[in-house]
């Protein structure tokens, strides 16, 4: 009987230290950078960061955001906006009202815009992707008055997708990563984030990395 757990001890120490051998790389890499810029989309270790439902001692890995590229349709439409109100005066569209309500419909105008961008820049400044040692957390920001919070601890993870497709997605580097859950765990997407392909691979070393925990348990 003895020799029978000395063996089984032996096996599981073996498939420990292959597990761990996986582990090495990309994950080490990041873990030993910092991020400092509030801004970035591409965030690993960031400074300063911490979100609503983060357990004291859990650590951040990751913070991401869409891509900086995704927000260039409503920034070319807020500048289109900012020079529209020149048209007034090469198309004398309300040349028949007032001068006092010219200028009010054009303070309203520049008011409406400054609205715009601000919206759109909250939402993809609050709509995040967090991974950290122990789960990955998507950040819905719809409005001022409503968010949703969807999580899912890393040993619940199934399968990892990546799916990039399109000139400019393949040009400027950035995709979608899909994360299936095991039962009734949501599966979460993270739409359009950079450097997909590492994501995909830090997500993958985490998942080994609780496979080791998993395995040392049961050594122990």
């Amino acid at each position: 009987m003895p020799d029978i757990y000395v063996a089984e001890k032996e096996k599981r120490e073996k498939e420990k230290h292959e597990v761990g051998e996986k582990t090495e790389g990309e994950l080490d890499s990041i873990l030993s950078r910092k991020t400092t810029n509030p801004l970035s989309s591409f965030a690993p270790n960031p400074l300063g960061f911490k979100f609503e439902t983060q357990d004291k001692g859990e650590r951040i890995i990751f913070l991401l955001r869409k891509h900086w590229i995704t927000n260039l349709p409503w920034i070319l439409a807020a500048i289109l906006g900012f020079f529209a109100p020149l048209l007034l005066y090469l198309f004398p569209l309300i040349s028949f009202l007032p001068t006092r309500f010219q200028l009010i419909m054009i303070i309203l105008w520049y008011c409406l815009l400054i609205t715009f961008v601000f919206e759109n820049f909250l939402s993809w400044f609050f709509n995040v992707y967090i991974i950290t040692d122990e789960r990955i957390v998507d950040v819905d920001f719809y409005s001022l008055i409503y968010k949703q919070i969807t999580e899912a601890k890393i040993d619940k993870i199934q399968d990892i997708t990546l799916r990039q497709g399109g000139v400019v997605r393949i040009i400027f580097g950035f995709g979608d990563v899909l994360i299936q859950t095991a039962g009734a765990q949501p599966n979460l997407e993270f739409e359009a984030v950079p450097n997909p392909e590492r994501v995909m691979k830090i997500l993958q070393e985490l998942r080994l990395q609780e496979e080791i925990e998993a395995i040392e348990g049961r050594v122990r």
